[in-house]
């Protein structure tokens, strides 16, 4: 080849590198150095984008990436959560057969969703219009999110025919009861050519009409950040129909993620935010600061405290007193407590709890006594009105429990009887100033009491007694148990002794 050939070549190939060094101005002088090598190769630049939202590392990272049917993102103030659920249906305005559907309790309570809506929808999907007579996004695609309301039970008919992929309540315990959550799963539908998973998504702190039953289908049923099957409103697991091939399977999964403050540091940083919430009262302070679900406002008793009355349980020596007692109810619920107590201090062990309905009681009795076959307990209590006798002639249901060998007697139920059981378990739930601990424990394995004795409320007619039209059958039980003076002897009998081919003499005590 001639030498001007080569030499026109050489330059023009100088010429080419000088040109790509120079359209990458952000390269280092080592990138430059590396794109001259012998295989003449050259460093792409690399294009930032902006980030419109990212997530925060923990509570709100696994919110926005959990599979499960339904999911609670709960607990206290200031975790990020209503953010979440306005950034969480982004990822489906992609797919145009995706519809959803944002909701609060009503069309006041919109405006702040409809406001962060407002800054991220336009920036995340390009071309979004939000069509403000009916509160709707739009995507280019025809994609839609859906603002709405819903206020009473009957609002729910609303959305009778509609059909959605996503569907998120924004503060969840503002609705009193489950009814519009539970029907809302009905619009819960998608094509299977759309590709679209079905999801519910909600939001809460705890307190509100509602957080006893968002508490009972969200906290109670599992640990927090694990999934569990879902419950209904009497928490049986909810199970494919009959007829379906999957007949008997549990149908779907929640789960339930708590937040706090400290996990968004945008407003945890300056300690103001934090501040202002320890300033509130006590049972605020615990539901908005410290996310705490086993204190509701009105609540009989807001000295239970999770961490200092619920304990591991272990094995209870052979030598302690054990007692039970019981609340009976065929239409409602059976509720019956075992205890333990500690010899020296004297501090009540709940150790067991059995909790079912309509059971009849010779059939609780059966059940009772096959519980308690390896072990010894002393005496039973049981609500006193099982002795009645309603104007016939036959044996009462305690009498029939007894004659079964599941002995008892019967609890007090002397006019101020309520009261005075109240306050003792009141007693019973202090710290002792000489042993530092409270003086009635719960194994932790008794999750019915767990859940209901912090959220019993007061009753507002006589705030010395609590209002009983709730959920208080275990506490009944622990009532009784609490009030007949349990104490632990060295010269307790041995009831064993006494179960064999043992014949009650009296009906009512059992002996």
């Amino acid at each position: 080849m001639p030498r001007n050939t080569k030499k026109r070549q050489g330059k023009a190939r100088k010429s080419k590198k000088k040109d790509l060094v120079a359209s990458t101005p952000e390269l280092s002088q080592q990138e430059m150095s590396t794109s001259t090598s012998k295989t003449e190769s050259v460093v792409p630049s690399v294009v930032k984008q902006k980030v419109i939202f990212e997530p925060n590392p923990g509570p709100q990272t696994r919110f926005l990436a959990a599979t499960e049917q339904e999911v609670l993102y709960g607990g206290a103030a200031g975790g990020g959560k209503s953010y979440s659920l306005v950034a969480d249906p982004v990822r489906y305005f992609s797919n145009p057969h995706s519809r959803m559907l944002l909701v609060r309790r009503s069309t006041e309570e919109l405006r702040e969703l409809i406001s962060v809506s407002k800054q991220l929808y336009p920036q995340a999907v390009p071309g979004i219009k939000f069509m403000e007579r009916d509160k709707t996004w739009v995507a280019p695609n025809g994609s839609t999110l859906w603002m709405s309301y819903l206020d009473r039970d009957d609002d729910v008919m609303r959305y009778q025919g509609q059909a959605f992929n996503w569907i998120g309540f924004d503060e969840l315990t503002q609705w009193p009861s489950p009814y519009a959550w539970s029907y809302m799963r009905s619009r819960l539908r998608a094509t299977k050519a759309s590709g679209l998973p079905l999801y519910m998504r909600a939001t809460s702190n705890p307190g509100g009409p509602g957080h006893q039953w968002v508490k009972k289908h969200f906290i109670d049923p599992g640990t927090p950040n694990n999934p569990f099957w879902a419950t209904d409103e009497n928490g049986e697991t909810i199970k494919w129909p009959v007829g379906h091939s999957r007949e008997g399977e549990p149908l779907f999964k929640r789960k339930f993620i708590p937040a706090t403050l400290f996990d968004n540091p945008y407003l945890s940083e300056d300690g103001m935010y934090e501040a202002n919430l320890l300033s509130l009262p006590e049972h605020q302070r615990r539901q908005l600061l410290e996310g705490d679900w086993d204190i509701n406002e009105g609540a009989a008793f807001p000295e239970f405290n999770r961490r200092i009355h619920v304990i591991d349980p272990f094995e209870i020596p052979g030598n302690w007193l054990r007692f039970r007692a019981c609340d009976y109810g065929y239409g409602s619920y059976t509720g019956v407590v075992w205890f333990a107590v500690a010899p020296g201090s004297e501090q009540l062990i709940v150790y067991r709890e059995l909790y079912v309905s309509k059971i009849i009681a010779t059939d609780l009795a059966d059940m009772i006594l096959d519980i308690e076959s390896e072990e010894r307990v002393r005496y039973g209590v049981l609500d006193s009105s099982l002795w009645h006798n309603r104007g016939d002639t036959g044996p009462s249901l305690a009498e029939q429990m007894i004659m079964k060998g599941c002995r008892w007697r019967p609890s007090d139920r002397s006019k101020g009887s309520r009261v005075a059981g109240k306050n003792e378990l009141h007693r019973r739930l202090q710290v002792d100033e000489f042993t530092e601990e409270p003086r009635l424990v719960v194994f932790s394995s008794c999750t019915n009491l767990i859940s209901q004795l912090p959220s019993i409320p007061l009753d507002k007619r006589n705030p010395e007694d609590v209002d009983t039209n709730s959920e208080d059958h275990l506490y009944d039980a622990l009532r009784y148990g609490v009030m007949t003076r349990p104490r632990s002897n060295i010269f307790d009998f041995d009831p064993a002794a006494q179960r064999t081919g043992f014949q009650a003499s009296d009906p009512t005590f059992g002996y």
